[in-house]
């Protein structure tokens, strides 16, 4: 996903420090549940910083494990059907980078061996659902839970697709529960900007609302647009003419398809408004182009021109060059 300015009622935590010299920065042992992209790139950023002693990987396949210790992601790694928990009693903090779907199984087998000062969060693309199976497993732990989002991806996945660079300049949201110790927050904000990113905070209904519009739908249309034309029995015509336009708005259906089932599952109201709301801009559109009118559709697409410029220029991103 590419960075993006914090969303509108965000409340920031501080700016880029790399190196995390505040005060507790450094972590002893970090537990990283699912050494993917996400997972493996935090790693290998704390691990750049020097702000973090050992690490230790947990994942479903032993491929993606060995891969990650043989670049250096983890230094000790264990299949996640073996008995990892115990692992996480004296790590200073865990983080959860597996698909959504898998954190109510993850947080019932971590609530009886977290430490009593291990910090868990996570890197989960949605927030109430996440929250959900946190209260509903870890207990008198809960106050130890920092949810998190990292705003940052790639279409590619696995070990062998971190890098320690993937957070510099991205923005991190944290969504604290009322019950979140105040310490644990400042220790995850203090890692994430040891990674480069910015920290913000959010209510995680406010995210979940937020980002079902600008990734959620997205994704959607992407894979949708995609899969439609490939099921066309003439697909590879369509396909042989593609150019910019059509790898620039399809880039991120390349993604992991378990990942995007379970934030759509798990967004699931949020992400059907969104849907709906955009189904009705089509037919308004549809509308526009059946009539003739092109009028308004100079003054629609010229809002749309400008706002993406506006956004851009923000960002600081690669102008596109307009080529279909």
């Amino acid at each position: 996903m590419s960075a993006a300015a914090p969303p509108q009622g965000a409340r920031p935590l501080g700016g880029r420090r790399r190196g995390a010299t505040q005060r507790g920065g450094h972590i002893r042992k970090l537990v990283v549940v699912g050494v993917g992209l996400i997972g493996g790139s935090f790693a290998l950023a704390l691990k750049r910083a020097g702000v973090v002693g050992e690490v230790v990987g947990v994942g479903r396949t032993r491929a993606n494990l060995d891969a990650a210790i043989a670049r250096g992601i983890v230094d000790r790694a264990c299949l996640q059907r073996d008995d990892w928990a115990p692992e996480t009693a004296d790590a200073d903090v865990v983080l959860l980078a597996a698909p959504v779907a898998q954190f109510p199984a993850l947080f019932t087998s971590l609530a009886p061996r977290i430490g009593a000062s291990t910090i868990v969060t996570d890197a989960g693309s949605t927030k109430q659902d996440v929250i959900a199976a946190a209260r509903g497993a870890l207990g008198a732990r809960l106050p130890q839970f920092v949810p998190g989002h990292p705003i940052a991806g790639t279409e590619h996945t696995g070990a062998s697709a971190a890098f320690p660079s993937l957070f510099e300049d991205r923005n991190v949201v944290l969504t604290p529960l009322p019950e979140t110790l105040s310490e644990a927050t400042t220790k995850v904000s203090a890692l994430w900007r040891a990674c480069g990113a910015r920290v913000t905070m959010l209510p995680a209904e406010r995210h979940d609302a937020i980002f079902a519009a600008v990734s959620h739908l997205p994704h959607m249309l992407a894979f949708t647009l995609v899969a439609k034309l490939a099921a066309r029995t003439d697909a590879a015509v369509y396909f042989e003419h593609a150019a910019s336009g059509f790898r620039d708005f399809t880039r991120i259906a390349a993604g992991s398809p378990e990942m995007w089932r379970d934030v759509a599952l798990a967004n699931r109201d949020a992400l059907l408004a969104e849907i709906d709301d955009y189904g009705d801009a089509l037919c308004a559109l549809r509308a526009l182009i059946d009539e003739g009118d092109g009028e308004a559709l100079t003054e629609l697409f010229g809002q749309a021109s400008a706002a993406r410029r506006a956004w851009q220029a923000q960002q600081a991103l690669p102008a596109a060059d307009g080529k279909a």
